[in-house]
């Protein structure tokens, strides 16, 4: 359902200690809040790809793969 006037919102859930480090990466840059933040890097990320979609390459994947296992969600 879309309130009068504003646009629809859902939760995205985060790990809290992802969500402590971006508060600390916001401090001083305008942004009023990690919501706004992460807003804006989204958007900025679908419009580097583009409306085509596009398959990732295995370099892609290998960086992915590795940066999550630097955050500790793959063995």
């Amino acid at each position: 359902m879309e309130r009068r006037g504003s646009a629809e919102r859902v939760t995205l859930k985060i790990p809290r200690p992802l969500y402590l480090r971006l508060r600390q990466v916001i401090q001083g840059t305008g942004f009023r809040s990690v919501n706004e933040f992460v807003v804006h890097v989204l958007r900025d990320l679908v419009a580097e790809r583009g409306s085509e979609p596009s398959a990732l390459t295995p370099e892609e994947i290998t960086a992915i793969r590795r940066r999550l296992r630097k955050l500790g969600y793959l063995d």
